[in-house]
Order: structure tokens, then C-alpha cells, then sequence
């Protein structure tokens, strides 16, 4: 039991530094609390025993610092909108072509089978 639970906490704290560091960074709080129960799961098991806890105290490290840079862009970061009338007016000339472009063709011509 203590194997697996230091496996998932393993892997959900992986998945946390990964989400962490993406754009995708909020999600990521989802894995640390999985990562942090794992962790403190494994760790309630092996108190009674005299094993290493290595593992268990990387696990917690992992989560801790994908918990602070999730937080930290969080925070920090904000989202900017560029300037939106050049993509509309972008747009209206595309649309503009295309329909220049279906006025042209002929579909009487063509022999559909």
C-alpha cells in the first residue's frame, strides 16, 4: 500500500511541475493537493515502520515548489488582449474575398455525375 501511494504521489506531483510551468498553470493546483494527500498518506503508513522516507519527503519538495510557481503566476501574470479591430478588419477582408471568389464560379458548368 505504501508503494503505490508513493507512486501516486510520484506522478501527480510530476503532472503538478508540468502543469506548473505551462499555460495551463491553474490546473495544476489539482495534482498538488492529490500529490500532498498521497504524500501524507504514505507518510502516515510508514510512521510505524522504520523504512526511508526519501521518497516521501521528495514527493512534498516537488509539490512545494509546483505550488509556489502555480501560485506565483497566478499572481504575477495577466492576460493581455492585443488590439482587436486590425483581426476584424483582417477578417472582413477575408470574408470579402471569398465571396468574390464564389461569385465567380460557374456551377452550371460543371457535370456532376
Amino acid at each position: 500500500m505504501k508503494k503505490t501511494l508513493i507512486i501516486l504521489g510520484f506522478i501527480a506531483a510530476i503532472l503538478a511541475m508540468i502543469l506548473s510551468a505551462t499555460p495551463l498553470s491553474k490546473i495544476a493546483f489539482i495534482p498538488c493537493v492529490l500529490a500532498f494527500v498521497f504524500g501524507i498518506s504514505a507518510f502516515v503508513i510508514s510512521k510505524d515502520k522504520r523504512t526511508s522516507k526519501k521518497s516521501i519527503q521528495l514527493i512534498f519538495l516537488m509539490t512545494t515548489l509546483a505550488l509556489a510557481l502555480t501560485t506565483y503566476k497566478a499572481i504575477f501574470t495577466t492576460a493581455e488582449l492585443g488590439n482587436t479591430e486590425q483581426l476584424q478588419q483582417k477578417e472582413e477582408q477575408l470574408e470579402d474575398e471569398s465571396l468574390e471568389d464564389l461569385e465567380d464560379l460557374d456551377i452550371d458548368e460543371i457535370d456532376i455525375q
